[in-house]
C-alpha cells in the first residue's frame, strides 16, 4: 500500500531542499510537524513535514543533512511512516527509542543545523542542543522557499462561544489569569497556543477542519487587558461586541513592535508551548523572560459545570449516530460490499443528522483486517479496501458539537462466522483493561502516568502490550487531544483534577493481521462519601455505546467486570434507548442484554 501523497511526490524535492539549505549557510535543517501555533493539527499551509517526506501523521520530525535524512515518529505511526516514505531517501527512526538529539549527536555533532524559530518551542531546542550540534535560527525557512505552490493561510471568521456553554465569562477568565500573573510578579504572558487564546476569550473559529480554532496569538497583561494578534477582518461585529474594550485586535505583523514595547517588563513564556522566536524577540527588546507553564492550560482542562453538562449532552447525542452505525454495520458488513471509506462516510452522515453537530473531531480511522493494526490509519483512495466477511474492523472517530467534543473507538466483528478464539481472547484482555481503569478510585494527587499500568495489566499478564499512551485529555468544543494530563508512561506528572475529561483506550495490534482498540471518555469526579481525611476521585463514563458481544469471551471476565459491563449496557438502554426506534432499537436491546 502506498499513500497517494507519496505517489505524487516529486523525487527532486529533497535535492532542492538540500541546495537551499546550503544557500542558507548551514549544514542541515530540522523540520517539525507543527506550524507556528505548535498544535497537533495544522492547516494545509503548515503541512511542511508531509510535503517533503510524504508522511501525513500528526506527530513527527525530520532532519535533513547533506548526505542523509531521517524522519522520526512514535509508536502510533511506525507502520504508517514505513508505507508513506521512500526508504532510499529517508531513514525511519522511533521518536522515543532513538530521539532526534541522539541521531544528531551521531551524525552532525559540531555541525551548524538550521531551524525555523517559529516552528520549535524553546524547550525542544534545548533538548536538541544537547547533541553537540550548533543550532542556527534562520530568518527564512528553506523549505518555504522551494514550496512554490504552498496554500494560503486560512481566513475563516472567528466567532464568540456562548457563555451558556463555557460556564464563565471571558472577563472572569482574564481576571483569574491576570491575578496569577500579579501574584508571580509578572507583567504579562504570551499565549502562543491557539487553544489557550480560544478558552481565554470564549472564541472559536474555522481555521482547522476538525478543531474549531481561530489561529491567533495573544498577550495578556497583569491588569487583564489582551492584545489579540490575528487578521482583524476575521473578527465580525458579534465577536467584537463579545470581546469588549479590554481586548484589542491587531494584525500579526505588528507582533515585533508589540514585543519591543515590553522592554523593561517581566513576561511569562511557556518554554514547551511557545515558539522560540518570541523568547528571542523579547530578549532582544530588553524584556525579562520568565519561564513558566501556560497559565491557561490547567484551568482549561478542568471543565466548568456548564462544560460538564455540555459534555454529557454531547455524548448522549453522539451515541445515537454511533448506535445507528453499529446496527447498520451489523446488517451489511458480512456481505463484503462495504469499503473502509464508505463505512466512515456513513457514520459521518448519521452524525450530520444530529443537532449542534459541527464537524468530525478528527478524520475517522476506519481500518479493516490488517489496516486496523496501523494505529492512526486513515483510508485514502489508494488504500481503501473492501471490508471482508469474518474479519475485525476498527472504527475510531469523534465529533465536534457546539456543547462538547467526543472520541470513541470500537472494534467490530463482521461475521457471519465465529471469531477466532485468539482474537476473542485478546479483545477481552483489552476490554478488561479498559474497565479496570474506568472503575478505578484514587486519592487526589495521583497523576495519569500512575494509572496507565492499570489498563495494561491484563495484557501484561498475557505477555502483550501496546505502543501508545492509554489516554489523552479532551477539550470542550476544542481539540480532541488536550493537555496537560494523560494516561501515559511518558506523560508529565500532572495530578488529575475534578472536571478533567480523558480518554480510556487500551489496545493490541498484530501487524499484518488486525488491530484492537476500545475507547470511552471519562470525566474526573469526586467520590461522594470517601472515608478518611483524603479527598478521593473516580471516573464518570461519558461514552454511551455498546461493545461487540461476538468478540467478548464472557467466561474470561470476573464477577466485577461482568457487573460493570452489564450495568454499562443497562445505562445505555435507559439513557439512549428511548431516542431510537425500529430496527435500530431492536438491535440495541439485543446488544445490551445482560451477559
Amino acid at each position: 500500500m502506498v499513500n497517494e501523497l507519496v505517489t505524487n511526490l516529486p523525487q527532486n524535492r529533497l535535492g532542492e531542499l538540500r541546495a537551499e539549505i546550503a544557500r542558507a549557510g548551514v549544514d542541515g535543517l530540522i523540520i517539525p510537524r507543527a506550524d507556528e501555533f505548535l498544535g497537533e493539527y495544522v492547516p494545509p499551509s503548515g503541512e511542511r513535514l508531509a510535503w517533503i517526506t510524504g508522511f501525513t501523521g500528526s506527530a513527527g520530525l525530520a532532519i535533513v543533512l547533506p548526505d542523509r535524512a531521517a524522519v522520526f515518529t512514535d509508536g502510533r505511526y511506525t507502520t504508517q511512516v514505513a508505507q508513506q516514505t521512500d526508504p532510499t531517501l529517508w531513514e525511519r527512526r522511533h521518536l522515543i527509542e532513538e530521539p532526534p538529539a541522539a541521531w544528531l549527536k551521531a551524525h552532525a555533532a559540531g555541525k551548524r543545523i538550521g531551524y525555523d524559530p517559529w516552528l520549535h518551542p524553546g524547550a525542544a531546542l534545548d533538548r536538541l542542543a544537547a547533541s553537540g550540534a550548533t543550532l542556527v535560527p534562520l530568518p527564512a525557512n528553506p523549505l518555504d522557499v522551494i514550496w512554490k505552490d504552498r496554500p494560503a493561510a486560512p481566513t475563516a471568521p472567528a466567532e464568540p462561544w456562548p457563555e451558556e456553554f463555557a460556564g464563565r465569562s471571558s472577563a472572569e477568565k482574564r481576571e483569574t489569569v491576570a491575578a496569577a500573573l500579579r501574584e508571580a510578579g509578572q507583567d504579562a504572558v504570551v499565549l502562543a497556543d491557539a487553544h489557550s487564546v480560544a478558552w481565554l476569550l470564549n472564541m472559536r473559529g474555522g481555521d482547522l477542519d476538525h478543531t474549531p480554532l481561530a489561529l491567533a496569538f495573544a498577550i495578556l497583561d497583569a491588569e487583564g487587558a489582551v492584545t489579540l494578534f490575528m487578521d482583524p477582518a476575521k473578527a465580525g461585529p458579534a465577536l467584537r461586541e463579545a470581546l469588549g474594550n479590554a481586548v484589542t485586535i491587531r494584525p500579526r505583523d505588528t507582533l515585533p513592535a508589540a514585543l519591543a514595547a515590553l522592554k523593561g517588563t517581566t513576561v511569562r513564556l511557556d518554554p514547551e508551548a511557545t515558539p522560540a522566536w518570541f523568547g528571542q524577540a523579547l530578549a532582544g527588546a530588553g524584556a525579562t523572560v520568565s519561564p513558566g507553564t501556560d497559565p491557561v492550560r490547567l484551568p482549561r482542562a478542568c471543565k466548568t459545570e456548564a462544560e460538564r453538562t455540555g459534555a454529557r449532552a454531547a455524548h448522549r447525542r453522539d451515541a445515537r449516530p454511533m448506535i445507528r452505525f453499529l446496527a447498520w454495520f451489523a446488517r451489511g458488513a458480512r456481505h463484503g460490499e462495504l469499503t473502509e471509506m464508505a463505512a466512515a462516510d456513513q457514520l459521518l452522515a448519521f452524525r450530520r443528522m444530529e443537532d449542534r453537530f459541527r464537524a468530525e473531531s478528527f478524520p475517522a480511522i476506519a481500518g479493516a483486517g490488517d489496516h486496523g493494526a496501523i494505529i492512526h490509519y486513515r483510508a485514502t483512495e489508494a488504500s481503501n479496501r473492501t471490508i471482508h466477511p469474518d474479519e475485525p474492523f476498527l472504527i475510531d472517530s469523534g465529533a465536534q458539537y457546539l456543547d462538547g467534543t467526543t472520541d470513541i473507538t470500537r472494534t467490530l466483528w463482521t461475521g457471519p462466522g465465529t471469531p477466532p478464539a485468539e482474537l476473542r481472547t485478546r479483545y477481552t484482555l483489552v476490554l478488561r483493561g479498559m474497565i479496570a481503569l474506568a472503575a478505578t478510585r484514587f486519592p487526589e494527587g495521583v497523576a495519569g502516568p500512575h494509572l496507565d499500568a492499570i489498563a495494561r495489566r491484563p495484557l501484561w499478564e498475557a505477555g502483550l502490550d501496546y505502543d501508545h499512551g492509554t489516554g489523552h485529555g479532551v477539550g470542550a468544543f476544542l481539540s480532541v487531544h488536550e493537555g496537560p494530563a494523560a494516561f501515559s508512561r511518558s506523560a508529565a506528572v500532572v495530578p488529575l483534577k475534578e472536571g478533567m475529561i480523558l480518554s480510556d483506550e487500551p489496545g493490541f495490534y498484530l501487524p499484518g493481521a488486525y488491530g484492537i482498540r476500545l475507547e470511552n471518555l471519562l470525566l474526573v469526579r469526586p467520590v461522594a462519601a470517601a472515608a478518611g481525611p483524603k479527598r478521593w476521585l473516580h471516573f464518570e463514563t461519558l461514552t454511551l455505546v455498546p461493545f461487540d458481544r461476538d468478540l467478548i469471551d464472557a467466561g474470561a471476565l470476573d464477577r466485577t467486570e461482568r457487573a460493570w459491563l452489564d450495568a454499562y449496557h443497562a445505562r445505555i438502554l435507559v439513557e439512549v434507548g428511548p431516542t431510537l426506534d425500529g430496527p435500530t432499537a431492536e438491535w440495541l436491546r439485543a446488544a445490551c442484554a445482560p451477559l
